[in-house]
């Protein structure tokens, strides 16, 4: 069975995505950030995926740490006997106008956000050059397409993401290993049920379709490029948006 290893798998879009992919029939690998409510909630998370008659494991690393991420991928070979999918789906946000913006604020968030997927891919595609097969999903954002304020870390963050994944889709097609990126709009989530109809109205009129998006409709786009559906694309990014400021 075809071993996907989700980083930030604990809440959020890396859950809704582990959980779809255990429907679709593959082993999940739930990285989770090394604190004990992150352990529970990752616990939480393969119990589900376990529903699905699927082997599901939690692993602790802190993604911005180099030797963790080696550590990580080792652990999971070694557990479910390879690597087959790789996404990269951890994130942070420390949002702030740039005038403000603290050095440790900037830091971060590339540390978590962007050098993360160098610290993931590099051991992982290594058993997947050896597999001669593997697939890679980089969560990028609109706001590496567009900019956003107040995100001037975050933006680039996501927009280096954007031009890794389509370097490394070029280094690594002639081995059978594709590489995209997705990238999120505005996404339903606790904050955004916070908002009043009014910054809600708002916030539509930029969007084609008039609404937030789900974490499932993340999700499906994910599995749908690990997919054999997807063999013909890679170095993509995808924007998943409902027509964000077209």
């Amino acid at each position: 069975m075809a071993v996907a290893l989700i980083t930030g798998a604990s809440q959020g879009i890396g859950e809704c995505i582990a959980k779809r992919l255990a429907k679709d029939g593959w082993d999940i690998a739930i990285n989770y950030y090394p604190t004990d409510s992150d352990k529970l909630k990752a616990e939480n998370v393969a119990a589900a995926c376990g529903e699905c008659g699927v082997k599901a494991a939690i692993f602790p690393a802190d993604v911005s740490d180099f030797e963790q991420c080696a550590e990580l991928v080792k652990a999971v070979k070694d557990e479910f006997g390879s690597i087959d999918a790789l996404v990269n789906n951890a994130g942070i946000t420390k949002d702030t106008l740039l005038t403000l913006m603290t050095e440790e604020q900037y830091d971060s968030v590339i540390a978590v956000n962007q050098k993360s997927v160098f610290n993931m891919m590099k051991p992982t595609i290594k058993i997947m050059m050896k597999q001669k097969h593997g697939a890679v999903v980089n969560m990028a954002s609109v706001a590496g397409l567009y900019g956003n304020p107040g995100q001037f870390n975050y933006s680039a963050s996501k927009a280096a993401i954007i031009g890794m994944t389509m370097s490394a889709a070029k280094e690594v097609g002639a081995r059978n290993i594709r590489v995209n990126a997705v990238a999120p709009g505005l996404i339903k989530t606790p904050m955004t049920d916070k908002l009043t109809d009014e910054q809600k109205n708002k916030i539509f009129e930029q969007i084609a379709l008039k609404r937030f998006g789900e974490v499932e409709e993340i999700a499906s786009v994910v599995a749908f490029l690990l997919s054999d559906a997807a063999s013909y694309i890679t170095g993509q990014t995808i924007e998943i948006s409902g027509g964000l400021s077209m």
